[in-house]
């Protein structure tokens, strides 16, 4: 890498984790590129983000192929590189799988798996000719843990995962990185701006755990556990390589955030290898038994 700053691309750096972490590198002197939506409806942060010198481009991660490619083209013009790619742009669909239209499951998959592996193989060429590079691919707990009501957000995270594991075998060679973010409840406004089907809960749903869940979300909304500005500075400290963090860059594949994520993906992890320990055991009966 440059001994000049690093140039970070961070999109969906509207609100949220996108913003703060844009912010938090700026504060570093780091350099910047966010993208948002519409500059129009974003224009505080775009200002908040100018302001400490920082870069805002106008992007839609549901945009065909090629205009994201020429997106993150534009965006590597402005510093003559990207050494962080953030594909940190995703939003929530909740509800009932049954009830989900052709329409709903198209753009939780452009915006959560599509766009952000298109963005990645633009930046890739540039980060393959230099050598180096971090993609960080921001998924969630639900990429590790689906649950009632968050079966189609979970699975278009469970496929963003997918996807960045096999690409971090795939660029490895070329000293290229990438990590995989999950995580947990955070007070942003992930819940607020989470969208929901037309038929939320129709009337054979009632009284299941599906509206149970759906009140569970409503109920916490801004009451979630974890502290945003502390998992942003997990993240910036991890990425950058600095601070009590920064150890782990390169070392680890995710990077899990919130204890409240930690315990669920060690109970998700116990039940996935009681179901090995169970076909194990078939296995090795079956095995024998000739």
């Amino acid at each position: 890498m440059s001994s000049s700053p690093p140039v970070w691309l961070i999109t969906g750096a509207s609100s949220g984790f996108g913003l703060s972490l844009a912010l938090r590198a700026l504060e570093a002197r780091h350099r910047v590129i966010g993208t948002v939506r519409s500059k129009a409806k974003s224009a505080a942060a775009v200002e908040s983000i100018v302001a400490k010198g920082g870069k805002v481009l106008e992007m839609d991660t549901t945009e065909p192929q090629q205009g994201i490619a020429a997106k993150v083209k534009e965006a590597e013009a402005t510093f003559g590189r990207i050494d962080y790619l953030v594909n940190n742009a995703g939003f929530s669909l909740l509800g009932p799988l049954q009830h989900f239209t052709e329409a709903e499951v198209k753009v939780q998959f452009e915006t959560n798996v599509y766009g952000p592996l298109f963005a990645t193989q633009a930046a890739l060429a540039g980060m393959r000719a230099r050598r180096s590079g971090l993609i960080v691919n921001v998924s969630s707990v639900a990429g590790q843990d689906s649950r009632a009501t968050t079966g189609l957000y979970g699975s278009s995270k469970f496929a963003l995962e997918g996807w960045s594991e096999a690409l971090a075998m795939e660029v490895a060679e070329f000293g290229i990185s990438v990590l995989i973010v999950e995580p947990g409840a955070y007070r942003t406004n992930f819940l607020h701006a989470a969208r929901q089907p037309d038929k939320l809960v129709a009337d054979d749903y009632r009284g299941t755990v599906v509206e149970a869940g759906l009140r569970k979300f409503a109920d916490m909304t801004g009451k979630q556990p974890g502290d945003p500005d502390k998992a942003v500075e997990r993240m910036f400290q991890v990425i950058a390589g600095e601070g009590d963090a920064g150890g782990l860059r390169g070392k680890v594949l995710r990077l899990v955030l919130g204890m409240d994520a930690v315990e669920r993906i060690e109970t998700k992890t116990k039940r996935l290898l009681d179901d090995v320990a169970a076909a194990r055991k078939l296995e090795e009966a079956s095995s024998t038994a000739h």
